[in-house]
């Protein structure tokens, strides 16, 4: 109640004529972001829902929450197996590792991102857009733990700037923002976002950890196929999230959570989801069928299916929004994916080209759904 009081107190300062109304965004970002705003339509016919958007960006988050504390737990789970003294290492000391290496990625990712959009905001006089604020928890996330800060620093700003604000910012942009920043690390550094070395920490961080080899190599299973290699890690192993992979991606579980929390509370479409399952699964089957050493589902669980499907896939900005469309977006999805990932072994990962593709393809499908329904109600009406 006094930091409502005390936000009210200072708000004529950064109305219009006030005294810091050059700051206005900012301080509208703050008030927005800690309290649901209370201000009304002034004209025409509008439906307001019980939520706005940062609350909805907000839940997005919590969701990708059991995502992220696994996978600071695998980073450090990594590097003591790799040194072999996981025997030795304690729960705590080995979350502690992998806290300690993601958490500055996470805080350049949001530093950045979000100092480009105050500043975005400022320079056109518009309020504080949301949508970075799951942004900038993703890109961290489907990154290798051993890419350096000043990659992921640069990465940011390339897909804010270009991948959503020349666009028109939130809501406008066309490829989701933490893809175009993943595809931008991995085209133009692709030896630290691709190999056998970038997917565990290597140094010891304050006394935790173990200092690895120069010439240490860990490759993921997606790596090892790709090498034309059998997968080393087990089944469960994979499904639980105790293999190699970017930060966020390795745990089916961890996602399956984060998944019941967006289906429960409405945010995501469990259409987009299950078709992206679908089509992934049934073109797995077909490459199984012709003799692929990998079984159909080993697909669903290895390397980011699980994490795009549910969280990347489902973005409603970049995705489509007819109920129709949202089938067909998900099999392009999973089907392409699966496809890139066996015929083409350069991209041994698949998805992102995938989701990235399914976004360039969205409107256009949206706009042939529409389009039918138009003309069927046509016809209705001429019967």
């Amino acid at each position: 109640m006094n930091l409502r009081n005390y936000l009210n107190k200072i708000k004529p300062n950064f109305e219009k004529d006030g005294k810091l109304h050059a700051f206005r965004s900012v301080f509208d970002g703050f008030e927005t972001f800690l309290y649901v705003p209370n201000d009304t339509s002034k004209s025409g016919v509008n439906i307001h829902d019980s939520i706005d958007s940062k609350r909805i960006m907000s839940m997005v988050v919590i969701a990708l929450l059991p995502a992220l504390l696994f996978g600071m737990y695998n980073v450090g789970y990594q590097n003591y197996l790799a040194a072999g003294t996981l025997a030795t290492a304690g729960f705590c000391e080995i979350f502690c590792y992998g806290l300690l290496a993601v958490l500055p990625k996470i805080l350049v990712s949001y530093i950045i991102g979000l100092g480009i959009e105050f500043a975005w905001a400022q320079w056109k006089g518009e309020e504080i857009q949301e949508g970075y604020l799951v942004s900038g928890i993703i890109i961290p996330m489907i990154v290798p733990v051993g890419c350096p800060l000043w990659m992921i620093a640069i990465a940011v700003a390339f897909a804010v700037i270009i991948g959503k604000e020349i666009f028109g910012g939130t809501g406008m942009n066309i490829f989701n923002v933490a893809l175009v920043a993943r595809a931008f690390l991995f085209f133009s550094y692709p030896t630290k976002m691709s190999g056998d070395t970038v997917w565990v920490a290597q140094d010891t961080i304050f006394g935790l950890g173990n200092s690895l080899p120069d010439t240490f190599t860990c490759a993921t299973p997606l790596g090892q196929l790709a090498g034309g290699n059998s997968v080393s890690a087990s089944l469960s192993d994979a499904v639980l999230g105790f293999i190699p992979g970017s930060i966020g991606e390795t745990s089916v579980v961890a996602i399956a959570i984060g998944a019941v929390i967006l289906l429960w509370t409405g945010i995501a479409s469990w259409r987009t989801m299950l078709s992206v399952v679908v089509g992934g699964s049934l073109m797995a089957v077909v490459f199984d069928q012709a003799g692929q050493s990998v079984a159909w589902y080993e697909h669903l669980v290895y390397g980011g299916f699980a994490f795009g499907a549910v969280f990347m896939a489902t973005d409603p900005v970049t995705s489509c929004r007819t109920n129709c469309g949202k089938y067909v977006y998900g099999f392009i999805i999973g089907a392409l994916a699966i496809i890139i990932r066996v015929m083409n072994p350069g991209f041994p990962e698949g998805m992102m080209l995938a989701i990235l593709f399914g976004n360039m393809m969205a409107p256009l499908i949206d706009h042939y759904v529409v389009d039918a329904n138009i003309k069927k109600r046509m016809k209705r009406i001429k019967l």
